[in-house]
């Protein structure tokens, strides 16, 4: 369910305009991390695999791939400890552009401009979850009364 938003301004009741996108995912493959050549500032970009919550007529679950735009601190801390596979949380804004290929083709692309981007888990976890390291069952380990201190 979608609830309006509403601001009172000056005594009046102001409908809000709201542009924001929440998604979970995984990146496709390592960050790209470049500095803007005018003022230097960090900027990142990757791409994250988001599942649709429903299956397709084949019975098969669909992938959207989003690009993902991330700026100063936060494209620099991306780039050092996000990886491909890395699980994570993104809170922004949806940006549409309009450029020019380069044969001169009008063109458009969506992206997310992240306002906030969450690790979802330890980099060594994305490392053994992508290596299919498993831990052992509880009820296989071998433990005997005398390992027991008490």
């Amino acid at each position: 369910m979608i609830l309006p938003v509403f601001f009172v301004i000056g005594g009046r009741v102001v409908p809000c305009l709201l542009n924001k996108v929440i998604l979970i995912g995984r990146l496709v493959r390592e960050p790209e991390l470049r500095y803007t050549p005018t003022e230097g500032t960090a900027v990142a970009n990757f791409t994250l695999a988001v599942n649709r919550p429903f299956n397709n007529k084949r019975g098969e679950k669909e992938t959207d791939f989003i690009r993902i735009i991330v700026w100063e601190k936060q494209a620099e801390n991306c780039a050092s400890y996000l990886g491909k596979g890395s699980l994570v949380a993104v809170e922004g804004r949806l940006q549409i552009r309009a450029y020019e290929d380069r044969e001169g083709v009008k063109r458009t692309a969506a992206e997310v401009v992240a306002r906030n981007v969450i690790f979802l888990e330890s980099r060594r976890s994305a490392a053994e979850e992508r290596s299919g390291y498993d831990h052992p069952p509880m009820d296989e380990l071998d433990i005997g009364d005398d390992d027991v201190p008490f």
